[in-house]
């Protein structure tokens, strides 16, 4: 799609000036304005734009944040105390970050699951795909050395936990453990570090979302029914200002959901011990991460071997690069697939539960669900998806996108689609 004819038109003798010179606001035109779009997306495809806002909203209020807060042992708990009581505003602009991350992955998960819905991983898009999954490890890694920077004892003991299991890995877990640590245990070296890694973060993943976008612009959208685009005027509309507005209405209603979360339960998807400063002599009865780390904790606890856990731990978030090939079905959309379709479901309750595990202690029946949903998860990927592109009989595709809005029969009398709006004439 990044090969459609531009149509920015200057209007003024500096834009066209400008346009011989630096292209900049042809180049914003043709990827933000014009751009084609299918007509038949729905609001499972505004997320990206969520996403983006979410984004932003972290790294603003981050930075912020990281002007009044000390990463230092003894002074950081009460650094973030101080923000909340003391600067002006610091309260809201603290529960916007901490729930914004919330949010964040909130919108993520609903994403990626999307793609795997409506088949977004296939051809030509995996590395449209890849990029997705880059940006989600590197929002753990982030999320992770954030949850530990206000120095509580959830952040101090969910640090511990998580840097003393990297050391099982054969070759280089201790190194990498200690290079975390910069001593012998947790301490304020590791607070140091973690605070820098968090602060540069956040830059990275934007770096990398503007991969994904450009990745995103040169293969086209996928949309509901995974057929592509055939004819730009009729199966595709300009991106502004049908895609902007509704984007616009998803992020507004979006924005009241996180609103009611930082105004009127700012603390109800955190965990109460981290309002206790942190005491490496006192051990929590009962050690979690935040809730969007859950099922991948639950996979970890699931395999009694310690070097198994952390290897099932990292492969359950590995095998999603595999997913483009994995999948050997050549319909994209699960609509035509109904057995995928069930199979999805069922794994989207299967991911569920591991999140409800991760939050229970390791024992007794929360360790066998444990494990039977953990053998699933992986079955998922390497059982079923292979062997559905063999065995499913899927529906018939429709011909075109405009054939699936309308029907077979759907035109007007110009012969454009009825109800559609065409997109305007390409000039080369």
């Amino acid at each position: 799609m990044s090969g459609h004819a531009s149509t920015y038109q200057p209007k003024t003798g500096f834009e066209r000036w400008l346009d011989k010179r630096l292209p900049l606001p042809r180049m914003m035109y043709d990827q933000f304005v014009g751009f084609p779009v299918p007509r038949n997306l729905n609001y499972f495809w505004t997320f990206g734009g969520i996403l983006t806002l979410c984004l932003g909203a972290q790294i603003l209020t981050g930075i912020v944040l990281a002007m009044h807060y000390t990463p230092h042992v003894d002074l950081a708990f009460n650094s973030v105390e101080h923000i909340m009581r003391d600067v002006n505003y610091g309260w809201m602009i603290r529960y916007l970050h901490t729930n914004g991350a919330s949010m964040f992955f909130i919108a993520v998960y609903i994403h990626i699951f999307r793609g795997m819905y409506y088949g977004s991983y296939k051809a030509p898009r995996e590395l449209l795909w890849i990029l997705g999954v880059v940006i989600f490890l590197l929002m753990m890694a982030t999320a992770f050395m954030g949850y530990v920077l206000p120095w509580g004892q959830m952040s101090f003991w969910g640090a511990t936990v998580i840097t003393n299991i990297l050391a099982a890995v054969p070759l280089v877990g201790e190194s990498i453990q200690q290079l975390l640590w910069g001593g012998p245990a947790v301490a304020n070296p590791t607070l140091n570090r973690f605070f820098s890694l968090h602060y540069l973060l956040p830059f990275a993943i934007f770096g990398v979302v503007i991969l994904h976008v450009w990745a995103f612009h040169t293969s086209g959208n996928n949309n509901p029914t995974g057929v592509e685009i055939k004819d730009v005027k009729k199966d595709a509309v300009p991106f502004h200002p049908y895609y902007t507005v509704k984007d616009g209405f998803a992020i507004a209603i979006f924005m009241i959901l996180f609103a009611a979360f930082v105004f009127f339960m700012p603390n109800a998807l955190g965990h109460p011990d981290n309002y206790i400063p942190a005491n490496p002599l006192v051990t929590p009865a009962h050690i979690v991460p935040e809730w969007y780390f859950l099922p991948f904790y639950a996979i970890l606890r699931a395999i009694p071997d310690k070097l198994g856990g952390v290897l099932a731990m990292f492969g359950s978030i590995a095998v999603l690069f595999l997913l483009p090939w994995l999948d050997t079905s050549k319909v994209r959309s699960a609509r035509y697939r109904p057995l995928y379709r069930q199979f999805f479901w069922i794994f989207a309750v299967v991911c569920v539960i591991l999140g409800y595990l991760g939050s229970k202690p390791p024992e007794g029946l929360y360790v066998v669900a444990g494990r039977i949903c953990t053998v699933y998860y992986f079955m998922h990927f390497f059982v079923i998806l292979p062997l559905l592109g063999f065995v499913e009989k899927t529906k018939p595709l429709p011909m075109s996108i405009t054939e699936s809005v309308l029907g077979a029969g759907g035109m007007g009398g110009s012969g454009t689609p009825a109800g559609a709006t065409a997109m305007p004439e390409r000039k080369g």
